[in-house]
């Protein structure tokens, strides 16, 4: 796994969502879409509650107060949802 001084930039510098899915672009250019489903609490979320966050970290990490979420930006590069419901994977 490559680290964070190795040109994997891993901070956001924007968040916006649409019906289905959360985008995050990226410090070095990259766009990142990620399904709403991979995260309930988003899912299911009004778009004021989604659109009410705060980047952490210098854009490391997206924090939803209201919403009790948390998401670190390297974790969506590698693919990992919420892991707060762990017995409800898809199979």
């Amino acid at each position: 796994m490559k680290s964070k001084g190795h040109g994997m930039s891993t901070s956001a510098t924007r968040l916006s969502f649409d019906d289905t899915m959360m985008w995050v672009d990226l410090a070095d250019g990259r766009r990142l879409g990620v399904p709403l489903a991979y995260f309930p609490r988003l899912l299911h979320a009004t778009s004021e509650q989604r659109n009410n966050y705060r980047m952490s970290g210098s854009g490391t990490g997206l924090h939803w107060e209201e919403l009790d979420e948390d998401i670190s930006v390297e974790g969506l590069l590698l693919g990992i949802g919420d892991r707060t419901h762990t017995s409800r994977v898809a199979a």
